[in-house]
């Protein structure tokens, strides 16, 4: 017979492990794979990454070449090395069983949907205690004035060890090359210097950042609120508070997203020996905070979202995916390339922003909706939604057949007691019959017969004449905030990437199509009236009813210009 092939996987957790751990868990699985006549034929791993998540490179390859039949069997040392999430990994074996491969571990032997269902569950309660458990000794470290996490620039771990040779965690000391930076940085802000300034000069005398990176102005003024950036870190005057943000994982992207927690949950603790800051330059540094708000909001400028140009905050650089700002009065670049050099990011191309706005708007106008592209959309739109109503109509002829039957019964037996019969020999049925025929109208109520919503390709010219109509409101000083905001919520990002056969920036324009759908569906251009305040909830039945019938959302389309 012919040996099945198997491909090794292995992983351990933390940098606080071993790369050894690898090869020891690679040297048992061959072991099992002599003993049961199994040929490895590749291996793959993943160094210091937790088993929450499906984002790591090692397991990515081997999903990729699943796929292509180069192996017939996955190996492991134990399950919850291929993943610890319950989702994930009955996720991964439902992926594997329909490319018909197996999976097989050294502990639990060949892995079944019992496997999945009760190790998933195992292994999901040993993250949420293992949480639990680190959270609890983080605090204790807090609370005793050390670090609970994280290095914070201007101070170095210091290693120290018990009595019985132990390394004790969480202390620390200030680093002078680095606190000479952060009193530098206190310094210049409170004299009047921009962040942004700031963050060029460091980078130009190659000042490594926290990352170990380039300086970013962000990195510097943060988010004052949550106490990020080095101009918010109160360690620095010797408090340190601990748990202000908690990380949740956003199960649809993998990555973690932070929350404030309310203030009654911070740890808040005094380390005078930390502090580099005197209060007077820390003092300087919060008045020139507080006096950049606007007049009418209380929100910082560095965290205000309203927009200079028509499409700011919307441009990304495709070689790094960092954003495009303004570099001059007119041009937009980089902002890595800018504030960092091109050791992080080598694109050095601008653009003029008339020339962008041309030809964002040409597109949006001429290309976002293709008139040969909706027709096709349209007919196989109407053939699935017909498909869809008739099961619905079928189902509901069966309960309206169902009622006419029960209302006839219902009066037939009133016809009997009418005629002499005893009310208390029918009572029983009688109450049954009321009570199906209360159900049944119940349900036709709550699914009330389909009208037919027909999609016709003129709706692509409704579109441009929309487009047309929002592009003129830029130039109507009483329509231009409404324009603006109309055209930007159709764009999901503009992508701009070198193109080195021009030598210039090509650009990618990625369409919101619900609201593009939205947008042509209206009665009329974008001013919010009674009339089309329905003709927008109208759309938006229709684009949720294409959502259905797709049984996918919308997908942002992509369009190089």
């Amino acid at each position: 017979m012919t040996k099945l092939k198997a491909a090794i996987y292995a992983r351990f957790s933390t940098d606080m492990q071993r790369d050894a751990s690898i090869d020891d868990q690679i040297r048992l699985c061959k072991e099992y794979a002599s003993r049961q006549g199994i040929e490895v034929v590749a291996t793959y791993s993943d160094r210091a990454t937790s088993g929450a998540s499906l984002m790591r490179s090692g397991i990515q390859s081997l999903l990729r070449d699943a796929g292509a039949g180069s192996f017939d069997l996955v190996l492991a040392e134990a399950l919850d090395r291929l993943s610890r999430n319950q989702a994930d990994i009955a996720g991964l074996y439902q992926r594997l069983q329909f490319q018909g491969r197996m999976i097989e571990t050294v502990s639990e032997g060949s892995i079944s949907e019992m496997h999945i269902g009760l190790k998933g569950t195992m292994n999901a309660l040993f993250l949420k205690d293992l949480a639990a458990k680190t959270h609890r000794g983080l605090k204790g470290r807090a609370l005793a004035g050390k670090n609970a996490g994280g290095k914070a620039y201007g101070y170095k771990s210091e290693r120290k060890f018990d009595t019985d040779g132990e390394l004790i965690r969480g202390d620390r000391n200030i680093d002078k090359a680095e606190a000479a930076v952060v009193t530098r940085i206190f310094t210049d802000y409170a004299n009047g210097v921009s962040p942004k300034k700031i963050a060029g000069m460091l980078n130009a005398e190659g000042r490594p950042g926290p990352s170990g990176k380039g300086w970013g102005a962000s990195t510097l003024h943060g988010n004052r609120e949550r106490g990020t950036g080095i101009l918010n870190n109160e360690l620095y005057i010797g408090r340190q508070i601990w748990n202000r943000l908690t990380y949740v994982k956003n199960p649809d992207t993998g990555k973690k997203v932070s929350r404030l927690n309310p203030e009654s949950a911070w740890v808040i603790t005094d380390v005078p020996e930390l502090r580099i800051i005197n209060q007077d330059l820390w003092d300087a540094v919060r008045t020139r905070q507080g006096a950049m708000k606007t007049k009418n909001t209380d929100v910082p400028i560095w965290d205000r979202r309203r927009p200079r140009t028509l499409f700011s905050g919307m441009m990304a650089c495709g070689c790094c995916g960092g954003g495009y700002s303004k570099i001059s009065r007119d041009h937009f670049g980089c902002t890595a390339n800018r504030a960092k050099g091109d050791a992080i990011c080598g694109n050095t191309k601008t653009i003029h922003q008339r020339e962008l706005e041309d030809l964002v708007l040409d597109a949006m106008q001429h290309t976002l909706m293709d008139e040969a592209a909706l027709k096709i959309f349209c007919e196989e739109y109407v053939k699935e939604l017909n498909r869809l109503r008739a099961e619905s109509t079928a189902g509901r002829d069966v309960l309206e057949r169902e009622l006419s039957k029960v209302t006839k019964d219902h009066g037939t037996l009133i016809d009997a007691i009418l005629g002499g019969i005893s009310p208390k020999q029918v009572k029983d049925r009688m109450n049954a019959l009321d009570k199906r025929r209360t159900e049944i109208k119940s349900k036709l109520q709550t699914s009330p017969a389909p009208d037919l919503i027909l999609l016709h390709p003129k709706v692509a010219i409704n579109y441009r004449e929309r487009i047309a109509t929002l592009i003129k409101g830029l130039s109507e000083p009483d329509g231009m905030d409404e324009a603006k905001d109309a055209l930007r919520s159709l764009i999901e990002r503009i992508v701009l990437r070198p193109n080195e056969e021009t030598g210039r920036l090509s650009v990618e324009l990625e369409g919101d199509l619900s609201g593009l759908m939205i947008l042509a569906l209206r009665a009329d251009g974008y001013r919010k009236t009674q009339k089309s305040a329905a003709a927008d909830s109208q759309a938006s039945d229709i684009v949720r009813e294409l959502v259905l019938v797709a049984g996918v959302g919308f997908e942002p389309t992509t369009f190089r210009l």
